[in-house]
């Protein structure tokens, strides 16, 4: 394996320091993260790669991870600055060594190993368990709005979007016709360059029109169901119901719906500052500020990703640990309020959902006196979750949450630049969060007592 792939030698001698190690202090997160990089699994990175082949060895994969980590985790991630990082910054150039690898190398690695980056997420996590700051019973859910690559001037309408295909396919016939006219049967009657690749802008015009019109036949499936619900039930019943009867299925349909022709993944999200085109990028957190699991989802609202969060969460905990697990009390905001999940709580997790905003949370904890005695029978599952929440109990957990997940947004997005994606589509923007939290967990670690944990372990291991 060490003659295959391009390893740094990071003793080679200098006219400055005699040692690479020696150029930065002893307490930058280099030395850790150059460590913990060793600990961990990255069999699936490397699996991408083949041992016999033309042209010079790759990269090694150990020390690809560890330059994405380490360049994320200082809020670096245009390819191009890193590489120039590489050539100047100590700490970049103690990674790599003498051999810097080129923006369109680390840009490659990114994107191929979009999917991979979970599993480097999940070695992480195993260390921060090691080093014993994965401690469960309080875990917080929030989500965050992310801006995408691309502009909100980009979106474009159903129609709109057929008359620009129509106007450069046009425009193709008309390029066609004339090199034919002028060339014959020569050379020369190619389509113009932004037609040939599947990546052209042809093609995402096309995925834009095509997305739309699978949401619109999606919102008259919706609603013929309800019609035909309806209909199933006056027809049960022998009497019609009350209330507005149902549009019909065409009426429905938004003909204002827009796509984005840049990333037609993202879509148009309110945030606390406006409008924006982007993402909306998931995270639970533990009490100590260490993720335990992300995701990206295009749907603005949160509501619908407690339940898989849930999941997703227990899922990486079983594979850090190795067992079952239970997470003890999740804290989640009234974004996530619903009657289906806050009765899908289960003994892995007590749910405590917000019902209304927080400002009006707050009040209420400030105004209304903790309540007595049993819970009434005939309370709805709103009230009860009030109830619960106006406890004494219920009001020192909630108090945790916006201690837990919130920080961690602000860091992210401060410290690591974690406020913009620098990838398009909605794969390899789940990639890339899992990158902002694989840093943002590695910086945590990155403590005296922890870091001093961490190397010993890679001092008897070496």
């Amino acid at each position: 394996m060490a003659n295959f792939y391009r390893e740094p030698d990071r003793r080679q001698r200098f006219l400055l320091p005699v040692d690479m190690a020696d150029w930065v202090p002893d307490t930058d997160l280099v030395h850790l993260l150059l460590d913990a990089v060793g600990l961990m699994d990255l069999s699936a990175f490397e699996a991408h790669y083949r041992k016999r082949g033309c042209g010079a060895p790759p990269f090694a994969p150990r020390m690809m991870v560890g330059l994405l980590v380490y360049a994320y985790a200082n809020g670096q991630r245009s390819s191009r600055k890193i590489e120039r990082l590489c050539e100047r910054d100590a700490g970049f150039r103690m990674i790599v060594g003498a051999e810097v690898p080129d923006h369109s190398v680390i840009a490659r690695f990114r994107k191929r190993h979009r999917g991979d980056l979970e599993v480097l997420f999940v070695e992480i996590l195993k260390l921060c368990h090691a080093a014993g700051l994965v401690r469960l019973g309080v875990v917080a859910l929030d989500g965050t709005k992310v801006k995408a690559n691309a502009s909100l001037v980009a979106n474009r309408t159903s129609k709109s979007l057929e008359a620009e295909v129509a106007a450069m396919l046009a425009a193709a016939e008309a390029i066609d016709a004339a090199e034919d006219e002028m060339f014959g049967e020569a050379r020369g009657d190619e389509l113009p360059a932004d037609l040939r690749e599947p990546s052209g802008r042809l093609s995402r015009l096309r995925s834009c029109h095509e997305r739309l019109l699978r949401a619109a036949d999606g919102q008259r499936a919706e609603q013929q169901e309800k019609i035909d619900a309806r209909a199933a039930g006056e027809k049960a019943s022998g009497r019609r119901k009350r209330g507005r009867k149902p549009k019909a299925a065409e009426g429905v349909v938004n003909e204002e719906a827009k796509a984005n022709v840049t990333d037609p993944d993202s879509r148009i999200m309110k945030s606390r500052k406006g409008y924006l085109q982007g993402y909306n990028a998931q995270a639970m957190v533990t009490a100590d500020q260490i993720i335990l699991a992300p995701d990206v989802t295009n749907q603005a609202n949160d509501v619908r990703q407690l339940a898989p969060m849930i999941a997703r969460t227990l899922a990486m905990m079983e594979a850090v640990t190795g067992d079952e697990v239970a997470l003890g009390v999740g804290l989640f905001d009234a974004g996530y309020w619903s009657d289906e999940n806050a009765a899908a709580q289960t003994a892995e997790c007590e749910y405590l959902i917000a019902t209304t905003k927080d400002w009006k949370r707050r009040k209420a904890m400030r105004d209304a006196p903790p309540p007595r005695g049993r819970c009434p029978a005939d309370m709805s599952a709103r009230d009860r979750m009030e109830r619960k929440l106006l406890t004494k109990r219920g009001r020192a957990l909630y108090r945790l949450r916006g201690q837990t997940v919130e920080p961690v947004f602000g860091q992210m997005k401060e410290t690591q630049g974690a406020d913009r994606f620098m990838m398009r589509g909605e794969q390899e923007t789940k990639g890339e969060w899992s990158l902002h939290c694989s840093a943002h967990n590695i910086k945590k670690l990155h403590s005296p007592k922890i870091r001093d944990r961490i190397l010993d372990r890679a001092g008897a291991l070496g």
